[in-house]
């Protein structure tokens, strides 16, 4: 497995996790449950790709310097 592949299995769940303190629901309208789920999974995985690239290209970099 790469190094990328190893970081987002680590990362996605820590993301979900941290996002499960976040009460989305509240936010939309009343019986509006799937589209609070939908955002929910977008945002995950949105949250995963922008860490783990960071963490990926700051890893990269800095062996650079």
């Amino acid at each position: 497995m790469t190094a990328k592949t190893i970081l987002y299995l680590v990362i996605t769940p820590l993301v979900i996790w941290a996002l499960d303190s976040i009460n989305i629901t509240n936010v939309f309208k009343k019986n509006r449950y799937y589209q609070a789920r939908a955002l929910y999974l977008i945002l995950s995985l949105s949250l995963s790709y922008l860490t783990v690239n960071f963490i990926y290209d700051f890893f990269m970099y800095s062996k650079i310097i």
